[in-house]
């Protein structure tokens, strides 16, 4: 089995993050991780991936698939992609968001509200490439060849059995942390996010590899390259635990997030 999750940016200007992940007997195996479509395509050629900042750019789901086939040497089974994805088109809040903020906006967890412009044609170009591709839309059922929107932040919150939302995200941590410093904060951030990697190498092995600690002092934009990382794999686990039946659909027949259910090990 092989799930491909893609922490997908709501504009072109901003990368997204790509993971890749196979399961052969009882463990799931991390494939790839890359900070953008480019670079997850560079993975799969003949050439190393640059190290350069990553680049924002449409969503190739061809490309992507082809390069899928290339590292795993065999066709993916389900796509996880965190962004608002319907079959209808998207101009506001749908059942599905306002369904996963009854449930988990308590625990900080409440969608944000999409748009005809954010994330608008991205999300209908992107679904249709993979619909094409004979991906289509699963809302209610996982077969194979299912096309998925899960939200990290509540699989977190599942994973870890937390009270609320985990305070992981790079563009909030003056929020998170007001009274520190700001490498003080950085040191912070970069604890649970070495939280969330060793509790996804519990599921998926070889997170711990393929996302090592960064420097404290690593310029911002490497920081926010691997927060996209980091949820691409969590992408891949909700993708995982969906195959799994591990998952709960919230929403409705034309557009469901999907987020796993309580987690105990």
């Amino acid at each position: 089995m092989v799930v491909l999750g893609i922490d997908a940016a709501w504009t072109v200007r901003e990368p997204s993050g790509v993971a890749l992940i196979s399961k052969s007997g009882s463990r799931w195996r991390l494939l790839g991780a890359a900070p953008s479509y480019e670079t997850f395509i560079a993975l799969a050629g003949s050439a190393n991936p640059s190290n350069d900042r990553p680049r924002g750019s449409e969503p190739d789901p061809s490309e992507l698939l082809s390069a899928v086939a290339r590292i795993a040497d065999v066709e993916v089974d389900l796509i996880a992609v965190d962004m608002p994805l319907s079959r209808l088109p998207i101009t506001g809040r749908r059942e599905a968001d306002n369904a996963v903020s009854r449930v988990y906006g308590a625990r900080k967890c409440g969608t944000h509200t999409p748009s005809v412009v954010r994330p608008g044609p991205i999300s209908d170009r992107l679904r249709k490439g993979f619909e094409g591709a004979g991906y289509l839309l699963s809302t209610q059922q996982v077969a194979r060849r299912s096309l998925l929107e899960v939200y990290p932040h509540p699989a977190l919150v599942e994973l870890y059995s937390a009270p609320e939302r985990l305070p992981y995200k790079l563009s909030k941590i003056r929020n998170y942390w007001p009274s520190l410093s700001p490498s003080d904060r950085r040191a912070k951030l970069l604890v649970v996010w070495g939280g969330i990697v060793n509790a996804l190498e519990v599921e998926i092995e070889g997170v711990e590899r393929m996302l090592p600690p960064l420097d404290i002092s690593a310029p911002t934009w490497r920081l926010k390259a691997y927060e996209d990382m980091l949820d691409a794999v969590v992408c891949t686990w909700i993708g995982a635990a969906a195959i799994e039946g591990n998952c709960i659909a919230h929403g409705d027949e034309d557009a469901a997030i999907w987020i796993p259910t309580p987690f105990r090990r």
